[in-house]
């Protein structure tokens, strides 16, 4: 039945994954339409977009263990159901605290499905030559997915109100819910198996806490009390994990799987490819909002070409897998996708239409480098670690795409921050220096000419902190690929 059903099964799980990680960067080309209907301040804005992988990643490792323990169908079609009513509650959110709230039930759903996806894959395929092309199919998926999801929320804010990016999940949740009671392998879990909640939640707490921490210290008027007292908690409750690990006879993470050069070169590929297409995705969809004026649906077309390009970039890079050597991929689209953001960097004041070639390398290179980053994960780890090896392999994604959003996100409000230098005869509210759409919206309420003046210096201001975004991330590319290559086995 299983091996009947294979290829039905994968469209169910590709099907959810998709929604997984659009949901990671559909509220990009909505944020703005967002923060003004909800009133949202810069920080709970922040909070919106980050509470969803930041909580993914915390709870990822532990749900992968359940899902060995009770069974990854169980967990699959309870993830469906609770990402759906999430999804649900946060279309109808009257208030940014709630909408907060939704996100971060939305991401238990998504927590309790992503691990389940990987592993019904690598158990419903038998040939190995179908299961590497799932694989590819599903690292496809993930990459392009989250890249897709400024254009879904660009699409649908063109016709409906904000609450039409989370409402569109409930009707794909309902049918793979009935496609997956029907089609999915049902096959028991090991109830033996060990499950470390309170790992789960120390590494949480800790991933919370250290990119809070950044976000405040990126702020005008930071409280360095915040920022000293989040950091240090962040950063003991990670060691006091990480020491956790290393003395548990059942960890989560197995952290001697990071001494062999491939595992630990696939893991850096796939942060830094996922920081970079959801951080990048982030500030240049505002840009081309906030700064060029481009509505939601035009932000989304003109994004279109990264998505496009990453999805046809994993079967691909799958079929050439085994005749490269993976350090020689990893680094290499690594390289490129730095290239493709400089090219990009000399076009950026040119028409659109320049745009869509270094656009489209960055996408390729990226998806190519996230389908050859879980290969290396999933082939350099013992078969009997297959799933902690995928569990790391999805955290890497989505840690990632949190260092993505509170990294290059904190870094454009920073460089913002300190670009604005307004005259001294304007009298306007200090929240103008804290992000672009306040300055817009505050600048709204002045006379003519100081308004057209306010609004063209926050856009400057923006402009140049968006240039220095790009560059740090093309330096971080720079870095991971040659951490890569000087790695690379020997042989």
């Amino acid at each position: 039945m299983a091996d009947r059903n294979r290829w039905p099964v994968l469209a169910i799980v590709s099907s959810a994954l998709l929604l997984i990680v659009i949901d990671m960067t559909v509220l990009y080309t909505a944020l703005p339409t967002l923060t003004l209907a909800l009133g949202a301040t810069a920080n709970e804005k922040l909070w919106i977009v980050n509470a969803y992988p930041l909580i993914v990643a915390g709870l990822l490792p532990g749900l992968g263990t359940l899902g060995d323990k009770l069974g990854h169908r169980r967990m699959f079609l309870a993830g469906l159901v609770v990402f759906g009513a999430a999804s649900l509650g946060a279309a109808l959110a009257p208030s940014p605290p709630m909408l907060i709230a939704w996100r971060v039930v939305l991401a238990v759903g998504a927590a309790m499905m992503m691990p389940a996806t990987l592993s019904i894959i690598r158990l419903t395929f038998t040939d190995e030559k179908e299961r590497a092309f799932a694989i590819g199919v599903w690292a496809s998926v993930a990459s392009g997915g989250a890249a897709l999801g400024p254009v879904v929320g660009g699409l649908l804010l063109e016709y409906f109100w904000w609450g039409s990016v989370f409402l569109i999940n409930v009707p794909v949740v309902l049918i793979a819910l009935v496609a997956g009671k029907l089609l999915l392998p049902a096959r028991a879990g090991d109830p033996s198996r060990h499950w470390d909640l309170f790992g789960s939640v120390q590494v949480m707490i800790g991933l919370i806490g250290v990119v809070y921490a950044v976000k405040e210290a990126s702020r005008q008027s930071p409280s360095w009390a915040m920022v000293v007292a989040s950091g240090l908690i962040g950063t003991a409750a990670l060691a006091l994990f990480v020491q956790r690990q290393r003395s548990s006879a059942t960890p989560l993470i197995d952290f001697s799987l990071f001494t062999n050069p491939r595992f630990s070169a696939g893991v850096a590929t796939a942060m830094i490819a996922s920081a970079v297409i959801v951080g990048v995705e982030l500030v240049f969809s505002q840009r081309l909002q906030l700064v060029l004026e481009y509505s939601p649906l035009q932000a989304g077309l003109l994004i279109l070409p990264i998505p496009l390009a990453a999805f046809v970039a994993g079967p691909l890079a799958g079929l050439v897998l085994p005749y490269v050597a993976p350090s020689h991929i990893l680094s290499g689209t690594l390289i490129l996708t730095a290239l493709a953001l400089a090219a990009f960097l000399l076009v950026r004041d040119h028409e659109p239409t320049m745009w869509i070639l270094p656009l489209a390398v960055m996408g390729f290179a990226i998806g190519a480098a996230m389908t050859a980053a879980s290969s290396a994960i999933m082939l350099s780890a013992p078969e009997e670690r297959a799933g902690m090896a995928a569990s790391v392999e999805e955290v890497s994604y989505e840690l990632g795409g949190a260092l993505g959003i509170a990294l290059l996100g904190s870094l454009i409000s920073f460089l913002y921050t300190r670009s604005l230098v307004l005259p001294g005869q304007i009298e306007i509210a200090p929240q103008a220096l804290d992000s672009l759409d306040e300055a817009l919206m505050l600048a709204s309420r002045l006379p003519v000419d100081d308004a057209v003046e306010v609004s063209a210096l926050a856009r400057l201001a923006f402009d140049q902190a968006f240039t220095g975004v790009i560059v740090a991330a093309i330096l971080c590319l720079a870095i991971v690929a040659a951490f890569v290559w000087h790695t690379r086995p020997q042989r």
